[in-house]
This record gives structure tokens, C-alpha cells and sequence, in this order.
């Protein structure tokens, strides 16, 4: 009886810890899904002062469209590494603008034709198509924490080591989601 006493008890922290490894290993999931967003927010932030100065080269009467996009990039690079809401939030009005301001350079047909603007607007279409992909990556991450953190036994691991449920990286505010209307 000893023995399986013994062994049922050694069965029992074998699982423990695979469980408390699982959950160690889908934070760390989370992690690099975040650090994936962060660095394409980067990629794209370093971009917009060369877009928004070659469009100023063009469009010089659109200052308030190029106000708002270089306030936004530095709003939301000001939003705190750690507090996704908010940078979702910050990033979310950030491509509106962007939206609206590549809605303006249609006017341009100079632009348009405009070599940098054409390179530095591929640039940043594959920057966004990067941070969609870091996004989904990341989401699904938060799911896999989330649904471990809360499901039955591995909680009772994830209660006792404070694992808790991360937040996805989501749009909260509907306006962001509509596509721009830029009237003239």
C-alpha cells in the first residue's frame, strides 16, 4: 500500500510540473507574440516621418492631415510597452490616420507618380500586412494562456504559481474599424 501511495503522490508532481511547464511555455508564447507586434509597430513608426515629409513636398496645404499622423505616431509610441489595450487603442487611431492621409495623396497624381512615395507606401503596406500576421500570432498565443489558465487541472497549477490570462490586442473602438472618408 506504501508504494502506491508512493507512486500515485510521484505521478501526481510529474504532473504538476509538466502542467506548470506548459503554462511557463504559453506565457513565454505570449511574450514573443507581443515582442512581434512591438517591433513592427517600430518598423512602421520609423517609417512615417519620411512618408509624412515627402508628402508635405506635395501637399503642403494638407498640414493638419500630417499634424495628425505625426501626433499619433508619438502618442502612441508614449503608450507603455506592458499595457496592450491602450496600444491597440493608440495604434488602431494611428492607422486611421494613416488611412486618411494615404486617401489624401490620391489627390496628387504627382505624388502617385512620386518614386519615394510609391516605395515608402509599399513599405508600410507590408508593414501592416506583418503586423496583421504578429497580431493573429499573438492572439492566438493569449488564447492558448487563457484557455490553460483557466481550465480545469492545469488552474489549479495557474492559481497557485499566478499564472494569469493575458489580454488580446484587439480594436475596442468601431470608429477605427470604418474606412476613412476624406472629402475636398
Amino acid at each position: 500500500m506504501a508504494w502506491f501511495i508512493l507512486a500515485f503522490l510521484i505521478a501526481v508532481s510529474v504532473f504538476a510540473i509538466f502542467l506548470y511547464n506548459t503554462l511557463v511555455k504559453k506565457r513565454q508564447m505570449v511574450e514573443e507574440g507581443w515582442s512581434g507586434i512591438d517591433v513592427q509597430l517600430k518598423r512602421r513608426a520609423n517609417l512615417i516621418p519620411n512618408l509624412v515629409e515627402t508628402v508635405k513636398g506635395y501637399a503642403d496645404h494638407e498640414q493638419q492631415t500630417l499634424d495628425n499622423v505625426t501626433q499619433l505616431r508619438a502618442s502612441a509610441g508614449s503608450v507603455p510597452r506592458d499595457d496592450v489595450a491602450g496600444r491597440a487603442k493608440a495604434e488602431g487611431a494611428l492607422s486611421q490616420a494613416l488611412g486618411r492621409l494615404f486617401a489624401v495623396a490620391e489627390a496628387y497624381p504627382d505624388l502617385k507618380a512620386s518614386e519615394n512615395f510609391s516605395d515608402l507606401h509599399k513599405s508600410l503596406d507590408e508593414i501592416e500586412n506583418a503586423i496583421q500576421m504578429a497580431r493573429r500570432y499573438y492572439n492566438g498565443a493569449v488564447r492558448g494562456l487563457n484557455v490553460a489558465v483557466e481550465s480545469f487541472p492545469s488552474n489549479l497549477v495557474a492559481s497557485r504559481f499566478k499564472f494569469e490570462k493575458a489580454e488580446y490586442f484587439e480594436i475596442e473602438d468601431e470608429a477605427d474599424r470604418v474606412v476613412p472618408k476624406v472629402q475636398f
